[in-house]
C-alpha cells in the first residue's frame, strides 16, 4: 500500500474537528411528526389533542398515547383528503367552535387576573364573617304500629325505664337494635311530623307519641347545635365559580353597554324554525 494514503483518515478526522457543530434542535410545535400525501401533522397538532382528552384518556401512558394520537390524526388526515372542502352544515360548525374558543380565551384572560387566593379568601371572609349556622339534632326514636303501643312506651319511659333498652326491644326501624339512634340531621332530612316534634324538644325531653306514614313515634332529643362554617378548601372551587361568574357576566354587561347590537324582525319566523335542519344542509 503506497505511504501516502495512509494519512488519509488522520486528515478526514481532523477536517471533521474543523468543521462547526449543528446546533442541537428541540422539539416544538411545528415539528413535523407526520406527512400524510404530503400534508403536515406537527406534535402541535398532537399536543392539542391531547390537551383536549376527556379525563379518562388523560390516565393513558404518554408512549402510548403519543402513538394513538398519532395514528388518530393520519387516519382523519386520510378521510379528509377525500373531501374538497366543508359541507355547509359542518362549515357553520367551525364558525360557532372558532367563535366559541375565542370567547374562551377572552375569559380566561380575565379570570386569570381576578380569580386569587386572596379574592378567594375575601370571598369566604364576607360569606361567612357573621355566619351563625343552622341548627343540627341529635335523636333516637322508638317506632312501633299503633298509637296504644306508644303511649304505652311513653308511660314506662315516664316511670325511668331506659330508652336505649326500649328502643331494642320494641322498635319495628332499623334504628331500633342500635337502641333507636338517628346521629345527627339537620331541617328537611325528617318527615314533617317527625321533624316538627323534634325541634319542640328540650335537650333529654321525651316526646309524646307522634303518628307519621311510617307509623308511631316516640322521640328523644339527645343533643342540638349550631353548623359551623365549612373551610375554604371546602368552599374554595365554589367562591372561585361564583367570581369567575361574576367577573364574565360584568365584562359581558359591559361590551353590551358600548356595543352596537341589532336583532332585527324578520317576517314570518317561529322559534320552531330552529329545528329546520334542511335550511343548512346541501
Amino acid at each position: 500500500m503506497p505511504k501516502g494514503l495512509t494519512f488519509l483518515p488522520s486528515l478526514a478526522l481532523t477536517a471533521m474537528l474543523a468543521l462547526p457543530l449543528a446546533a442541537e434542535t428541540k422539539p416544538d410545535a411545528s415539528t413535523v411528526v407526520a406527512r400524510v400525501n404530503g400534508d403536515e401533522i406537527t406534535l402541535g397538532h398532537v399536543i392539542a389533542t391531547v390537551a383536549t382528552l376527556p379525563a379518562n384518556y388523560q390516565q393513558i401512558e404518554d408512549d402510548v398515547l403519543y402513538d394513538f394520537i398519532i395514528e388518530q390524526l393520519i387516519q382523519q388526515q386520510l378521510l379528509g383528503q377525500q373531501q374538497d372542502e366543508l359541507t355547509k352544515l359542518n362549515a357553520l360548525a367551525l364558525a360557532n367552535e372558532t367563535r366559541s374558543l375565542m370567547a374562551v380565551q377572552t375569559v380566561n384572560a380575565l379570570i386569570g387576573d381576578l380569580v386569587t387566593d386572596e379574592a378567594i379568601q375575601s370571598a369566604y371572609d364576607a360569606r361567612f364573617a357573621e355566619f351563625e349556622g343552622e341548627d343540627e339534632f341529635n335523636a333516637s326514636h322508638i317506632l312501633v304500629e299503633t298509637e296504644e303501643e306508644a303511649n304505652e312506651i311513653k308511660s314506662q319511659l315516664d316511670d325511668g325505664a331506659d330508652f336505649a333498652e326500649l328502643a331494642k326491644e320494641k322498635s319495628t326501624g332499623p334504628s331500633g337494635p342500635n337502641g333507636g339512634e338517628l346521629g345527627w340531621f339537620g331541617k328537611g332530612r325528617m318527615v314533617p311530623e317527625f321533624e316538627t316534634a323534634v325541634i319542640g324538644l328540650d335537650k333529654e325531653q321525651v316526646s309524646d307519641p307522634v303518628q307519621t306514614q311510617f307509623g308511631w313515634h316516640v322521640i328523644i332529643l339527645n343533643d342540638k347545635r349550631k353548623t359551623e362554617a365549612p373551610e375554604l378548601d371546602a368552599v374554595r372551587e365554589e367562591l372561585a365559580q361564583t367570581l369567575q361568574n361574576e367577573a364574565i357576566q360584568a365584562r359581558i354587561d359591559e361590551l353590551t353597554q358600548s356595543a352596537q347590537i341589532d336583532r332585527p324582525e324578520i317576517e314570518g319566523m317561529t322559534p320552531g324554525i330552529v329545528r329546520q335542519l334542511d335550511l343548512i344542509q346541501e
